[in-house]
């Protein structure tokens, strides 16, 4: 019988524990000095819960920013929900972490970016505008390389 070890789904949990962990301490504290967060989601996910309007508009997925005005932060164990304004109009919104496509925070240049076992040989998208270039380099079919350096001061 033979085993291997997933490293590309063992790696996309690490990442979603990280995005857990800095929401969770976020929720709690409040945003710290100029970090923010661009976030973009796959929005016809099964567990997204979005408003009508917001899926109907962004059908396939959708960047969010969380910055300047957010409430009602509440992180769970498998995802995340907060209310965010859009032309003035709050909207309360659902994200499972496996809905994640990318976690940027521009102000210190760190990204992840999650890898679609079914994705194809396409350009993968790019990230959010001032998001750092090309985060993670897509390796073998699930598995991920990394480029620590390049967050390095």
């Amino acid at each position: 019988m033979s085993r291997s070890i997933d490293y590309g789904n063992l790696m996309h949990d690490a990442m979603r524990r990280l995005i857990r962990q800095v929401l969770s301490d976020v929720a709690e504290h409040g945003l710290p000095g100029a970090h923010h967060f661009f976030i973009s989601f796959d929005t016809s996910h099964p567990d997204v819960e979005l408003a009508d309007w917001l899926s109907d508009r962004f059908p396939d997925d959708m960047t969010i920013v969380i910055q300047h005005w957010f409430e009602n932060l509440k992180v769970d164990d498998e995802g995340f929900a907060i209310t965010l304004n859009f032309g003035n109009s709050p909207e309360p919104m659902y994200i499972p972490y496996d809905a994640i496509r990318t976690f940027v925070d521009p102000s210190v240049e760190f990204g992840l970016r999650f890898e679609s076992q079914d994705a194809q040989d396409d350009e993968p998208d790019p990230l959010p505008p001032g998001g750092p270039d090309e985060e993670e380099e897509a390796g073998a079919k699930d598995a991920e390389v990394v480029r620590l350096d390049q967050f390095r001061k």
